[in-house]
């Protein structure tokens, strides 16, 4: 099944933006009468046909709408220290988005190794993910901060707050102290593991240690590992 994704919806018609109308009109060789499938990145999920076929701009016009929800996931945040490799940050994005979460955050620690990220690459890979797994509500992507901004930011956050890390401590165990259905933000450190002044600085915010297990995980490991375990602890 072939999705396309539009937020340009007047009436019963959407248009595809450039990007998307050069994909279904000049590489899948798409025209006019030709049923695909849309999403809106809200929601939405709908079976159209083409209206108009045009390499910069193409008409749909929708013949059924379906919104989807309630969203698995949709209330766990995971924030991520990049890693070195963005292909092994992508691959996280990837199968997370698959598998559900609400939100991704990204920040810098003291060991981290990345100082940038692009942006518009991470959303065209959470997009990719999206259609490739039928969802139609599509995760939110946010800017990268410093690690005492983003623990800042979630001081008074109303929901679980956990810090894993690899550094001994009193750490717990998802299972044993998850709350179901419930909001949940989890940090997940960088490849040389948290600072331990920056774990003092989340616990002073609120945040638990957690501990994934007793395997040494890489970061994209472990912070899929958090993600399928949420949603595992869900069902």
């Amino acid at each position: 099944m072939q999705v396309f994704y539009s937020t340009q919806r007047s009436g019963d018609f959407f248009i595809l933006n450039e990007e998307e109308s050069k994909h279904c009109i000049r590489v899948l060789r798409k025209k006019e009468g030709d049923q695909i499938h849309l999403l809106d990145g809200e929601g939405g999920f709908y079976l159209g046909e083409i209206y108009e076929a045009n390499k910069h701009k193409t008409t749909v016009k929708i013949i059924t709408e379906e919104q989807q929800g309630p969203f698995p996931g949709m209330q766990t945040i995971i924030a991520v220290a990049p890693t070195k490799n963005m292909t092994r940050l992508e691959w996280f994005i990837e199968k997370a988005t698959e598998i559900g979460v609400g939100q991704f955050h990204f920040f810098f620690a003291q060991h981290s190794e990345r100082v940038k990220l692009r942006m518009d690459r991470l959303e065209k890979v959470v997009l990719s993910a999206c259609k490739q797994s039928l969802k139609a509500k599509i995760p939110s992507l946010h800017e990268a901060v410093s690690f005492s901004d983003l623990v800042k930011k979630y001081a008074n956050f109303d929901g679980q707050k956990y810090i894993a890390h690899c550094q001994k401590g009193e750490q717990v165990l998802l299972k044993d102290n998850y709350q179901r259905n419930t909001p949940i933000i989890i940090l997940i450190g960088p490849e040389g593991d948290f600072a331990l002044a920056e774990i003092q600085l989340a616990l002073d915010s609120g945040f638990q240690e957690l501990t994934l297990g007793e395997s040494r995980l890489r970061t994209e490991t472990a912070a899929l590992v958090a993600c399928h375990s949420i949603q595992f602890l869900d069902m």
